[in-house]
């Protein structure tokens, strides 16, 4: 969000948390990016604020309250409060429970492919309604075809992201794995690292698919470890997951640090060919 819209959505966060009787004397910006993260302290509770419209906050909570109740490594809804989409100054506020990180360790990579894989289990049990993974490729193919949102975007790169997104979706359609619901972009970045162990947060991209749509978004040595993977499957995906968030880099509406030096990076990775790096690695560099 720009400067301006965070101080209106710290301003709309403190003051729903008066309403509903929670005591906040400070707030901290976690992240800012499409959506707001902030920390009110001292009543300690994590709130998301996104301008209405911007967001799929109802979808979320319900997602994580039914996730929640089967004990899914997920961050959950705020105590104390009831469990919905808040609206306040023009902003989709959501409350959560704030978890201390604490430092990986050694065993990280193990834990992060158990709480995945132990996240998809309990996904396939849960009946909800989402958009296929390929409809998000169609949603990137457009972006790349229609020139006034990505108007950065030099011609070959643009051809370049057009066939990889058409020639990789084609690829793992033809493939014909198993679907299920997925998380949608559960990289580094959508996961936290607390007593409780990793839990997932952030589910406006959920998606069904295959599960190695997901495991193209965590670093080696997290696929590495998850179970049952189809290895030539997960290449592609891992590929389309690089063209989609290059994508992403050029529309004029994205937010994302240096998008277009990332973009730029990423193309470079299209250009030099296989081994498809994972997403998850490039967030940590």
């Amino acid at each position: 969000m720009k400067a301006e819209l965070v101080s209106r959505g710290m301003a709309a966060a403190t003051a729903l948390a008066a309403r509903l009787h929670l005591r906040v004397d400070d707030v901290l910006v976690i992240q800012n990016s499409n959506k707001l993260a902030l920390r009110l302290l001292p009543c300690d509770v994590f709130a998301r604020v996104a301008l209405i419209g911007e967001e799929v906050a109802a979808f979320e909570v319900d997602l994580a309250l039914r996730l929640a109740g089967t004990a899914s490594p997920v961050a959950a809804p705020a105590p104390g409060v009831e469990p919905r989409v808040y609206e306040s100054d023009g902003f989709a506020v959501t409350l959560w429970t704030y978890y201390e990180a604490v430092v990986p360790d050694q065993d990280w990579p193990d834990a992060y492919a158990d709480a995945l894989h132990r996240l998809h289990t309990r996904m396939r049990g849960v009946e909800i309604t989402t958009p296929h993974f390929l409809d998000r490729v169609g949603e990137a193919e457009r972006l790349v075809t229609r020139r006034t949102e990505t108007p950065a975007l030099a011609e070959a790169d643009r051809h370049l992201l057009l066939t990889t997104l058409q020639n990789a979706r084609e690829r793992i359609h033809g493939r014909g794995a198993a679907e299920q619901p997925l998380h949608g972009e559960p990289h580094p970045g959508n996961l936290l690292n607390t007593r409780n162990g990793p839990l997932f947060i952030d589910f406006e991209t959920c998606c069904r698919g295959p599960v190695e749509f997901d495991v193209a978004h965590v670093p080696e040595d997290v696929s590495a470890r998850y179970p049952g993977i189809d290895q030539v499957l997960l290449a592609e995906c891992r590929r389309l997951v690089l063209a989609m968030v290059a994508a992403w880099r050029w529309d004029v509406r994205d937010e994302f640090p240096n998008g277009h030096q990332h973009g730029r990076n990423i193309l470079t990775l299209l250009r030099q060919g296989p081994p498809w790096p994972a997403l998850g690695t490039l967030a940590t560099e």
